[in-house]
């Protein structure tokens, strides 16, 4: 989580526009990333947009700009029950049909890999594919490839970053 300053939090508590833009600007990495890990993939978009909508409407509403952080994590994790609700994979009293759930995330987390995986360029796309789905060893992919182990090691190293880095958008 992006530290928020306090001067800026407090600016935009007291109504200063400018301060909450910069606010609403500052903080929407971090709702994203809140709401990856706690939305389902296709509802991501819509729980950030109404985060940074009540940020905007109620941030004046805090009494201590200690508990921004906090406060702005439980809007996300409402939006997100609320989104899911909404499709009937949880009850009004937020007893989740965990097996619904689960299988929808598998099914988006298959689409996001498949996606993250064909953003790669070539080179490290092919040792990927080689390594992780057709589970071929460092030695026996550097055979195929003609590349030494380490050259093999260092490629896929760098291309898991790349995936986890296209995750984390």
């Amino acid at each position: 989580m992006t530290v928020f300053s306090s001067p800026l939090v407090h600016s935009a508590i007291a109504g200063d526009h400018a301060a909450l833009l910069k606010l609403l600007e500052t903080a929407q990495p971090d709702i994203r990333r809140y709401a990856r890990s706690t939305c389902r993939a296709a509802d991501v978009d819509d729980a950030v947009q109404e985060t940074l909508w009540v940020l905007y409407r109620r941030v004046g509403t805090l009494r201590a700009a200690a508990s921004f952080s906090a406060w702005l994590f439980a809007v996300v994790r409402r939006e997100c029950l609320r989104l899911t609700r909404n499709l009937g994979l949880i009850s009004s009293d937020g007893v989740a049909d965990e097996k619904a759930v689960l299988v929808q995330s598998d099914a988006e987390l298959r689409l996001d890999i498949a996606k993250a995986i064909q953003s790669l360029p070539e080179h490290y796309r092919v040792i990927v594919l080689m390594r992780d789905v057709e589970q071929r060893t460092i030695n026996e992919i550097g055979h195929a490839l003609g590349e030494t182990r380490e050259a093999v090691k260092a490629r896929l190293h760098r291309a898991r970053i790349l995936l986890r880095e296209y995750l984390l958008q």
